[in-house]
């Protein structure tokens, strides 16, 4: 699917989230992890991950870092809500702390697969921090640990985040404005 160029609407600009970056950096420190590992689900969280690890460093934490690629979404827009790994952890999470960091918890399918196969795999505690959530769009009993922002039922982008691949470099969270007639709902006043 080829999106035509949009204009996109800030929903979280890049202040709001470097501000909440720290914020949960501090949350995370507080739950007082051991051997840590961040374990960040790609694609759509690389942006997050970053900036969280790099605040995670500014608190005195220093985990070791893996990568897990899921998808339930393919290149669509909805998720289909079958699981897939594409790229699968390869450092050792038995009997450590690990913080499964992800983009967006909607359906909490991703996020309930991931934690499943890491505690599966002997992990002592596997916590939660997403930079979105969608409380009422869940298909499976899940809340994060960790939350950057709730977020309106909107399709967002940016900050890593896609649509079909496009708008992943954006340093904010929008929505793309497919209708544009449309009022901005999201645009500073």
């Amino acid at each position: 699917m080829s999106i035509p160029e949009r204009r996109v609407r800030t929903l979280f600009d890049e202040a709001a989230i470097a501000k909440r970056n720290t914020e949960l950096a501090q949350e995370i420190l507080s739950a007082n992890p051991e051997d840590l590992l961040v374990v960040a689900v790609l694609k759509g969280s690389f942006m997050f991950a970053a900036d969280l690890l790099r605040a995670l460093h500014r608190v005195g934490l220093s985990p070791q870092v893996e990568f897990v690629h899921l998808s339930s979404y393919r290149t669509g827009t909805v998720s289909t809500g079958q699981v897939e790994i594409l790229r699968d952890v390869q450092s050792e999470v038995r009997g450590r702390d690990v913080l499964l960091v992800d983009d967006i918890l909607e359906s909490g399918r991703t996020v309930v697969f991931a934690k499943d196969l890491l505690m599966a795999r002997g992990a002592k505690r596997v916590l939660t921090a997403v930079l979105l959530e969608k409380p009422g769009k869940r298909a499976v009993t899940i809340d994060a640990d960790f939350v950057g922002f709730t977020c309106p039922d909107v399709f967002v982008v940016g900050y890593g985040m896609d649509a079909a691949h496009a708008f992943r470099q954006l340093p904010f969270v929008g929505v793309v404005d497919f209708d544009s007639g449309a009022p901005d709902l999201f645009d500073e006043a």
